[in-house]
């Protein structure tokens, strides 16, 4: 048992994923899934986002999107790789938070052009293990940082 499935055990009991092939695979079951970094789904019910440069409080939670997109045509742990390190530093940066999945309905978008969703059902807790594995295949297979205008 790792960090994120003890401190999920206070929480609500969902699944934990504990590699990209079984994050791809939930993804490929549902029509559109989610990630959120935060305190869990218990805090979230209880909680808003909110743009904390402008200090205004979002119409609903801010989430990354886990399902490819249909011109993505690379291996969707790809896909999930890079998705997944896009906010863990959160988690990194805080113990009591974790990276959950989650569906719901989009109700707008963030500043950041992310979606932001009500109606939310937590699906399932991400570990650790995911979480190295996503950073070892973002590392090996993309270009991080690389710009428009690089060579």
């Amino acid at each position: 048992m790792d960090a994120t499935s003890r401190r999920n055990g206070a929480r609500t009991p969902l699944p934990t994923i504990t590699g990209l092939a079984e994050l791809a695979e939930l993804v490929s079951e549902h029509d559109r899934l989610y990630l959120r970094y935060s305190d869990g789904p218990d805090q979230d019910r209880r909680s808003v986002s909110k743009d904390y440069e402008s200090g205004l409080e979002l119409p609903g939670l801010s989430v990354t999107v886990l399902t490819p997109e249909p011109w993505w045509t690379r291996p969707p742990e790809d896909w999930l790789a890079r998705q997944v390190r896009k906010y863990a530093s959160l988690v990194e940066e805080d113990p009591e938070r974790c990276g959950w999945v989650l569906q719901g309905r989009t109700v707008a978008h963030g500043p950041d052009h992310e979606p932001l969703l009500d109606d939310v059902r937590p699906i399932a807790y991400l570990s650790e293990d995911v979480m190295e594995e996503a950073l070892d295949r973002y590392r090996r297979d993309f270009e991080a940082g690389r710009r428009p205008t690089d060579p």
